[in-house]
C-alpha cells in the first residue's frame, strides 16, 4: 500500500481508529498488524551512491536510529493524523 493509499485510507476513520493505527501501514516486510519496536541502532547500505543519497537526504530511508527508524516515523505519522496534519 502507498503512502497516499494510506493516508485516504485513515481520513474516514474515527478518532480511536487513528489512535491504534494510524501512522502504520497494514501488511509492510513482515505482515504484522501491531507496530514492530526496531532496536537497531545502524542501517545497511546498498553501495556508496546509496549512502550518498541518505545522507545528502534525496532519498528517504534510515541511516542512524537516533535520526530517524521505522518505529519513531510510525508514531510520529499517528501524532499527526490526530493531530489533523
Amino acid at each position: 500500500m502507498t503512502d497516499s493509499e494510506n493516508t485516504r485510507r485513515e481520513d474516514g476513520w474515527s478518532f480511536e481508529t487513528k489512535q491504534i493505527h494510524a501512522g502504520q501501514p497494514a501488511g509492510g516486510d513482515t505482515r504484522a498488524r501491531a507496530l514492530p519496536i526496531y532496536q537497531t541502532t545502524s542501517y545497511t547500505f546498498d553501495n556508496t551512491d546509496h549512502a550518498a543519497a541518505l545522507f545528502g537526504l534525496t532519498e528517504p530511508g534510515n541511516i542512524y536510529t537516533r535520526i530517524m527508524n521505522p518505529t519513531q516515523d510510525a508514531v510520529e505519522q499517528r501524532i499527526a493524523a490526530l493531530e489533523g496534519g
